[in-house]
């Protein structure tokens, strides 16, 4: 639909991708890597980062990725606006529960971060 943004993330970061079926024409985007399996994924994401931090921008891979021990850090934004559907992000989590520290509260125009950090 958005073809790959035509390899220019609207952040202008590069994009690893899972999935089980990569695109034959996946050296169309030479930023985005296409790897099957969330901890590969995670691990490509943090050598592509370097430094910087990974985002996890799909609600089954977020899952997954705590889950597997990968992830350091929850952010949840409360806007106030009610959408009606969706894909919940911690639906069917089988390592459950997870436990947070308190969270970090940011204050932004219009909507409020909450940043966790998972104890482990």
């Amino acid at each position: 639909m958005t073809n790959g943004w035509n390899d220019k993330h609207p952040i202008g970061a590069p994009v690893v991708v899972v999935t089980h079926n990569a695109p034959q024409e996946a050296a169309k985007w030479p930023r985005t890597t296409f790897v099957d399996g969330v901890a590969g994924g995670i691990a490509r994401a943090k050598e592509v980062a370097g430094d910087k931090h990974v985002t996890i921008a799909s609600a089954d891979i977020a899952r997954q990725s705590l889950d597997l021990g990968l992830v350091d850090e929850v952010w949840v934004s409360l806007v106030p606006v009610l959408l009606g559907k969706g894909i919940p992000y911690f639906a069917n989590l089988t390592s459950a529960p997870h436990r947070f520290d308190d969270p970090v509260v940011i204050q932004g125009k219009g909507a409020t971060h909450l940043r966790y950090r998972v104890r482990r």
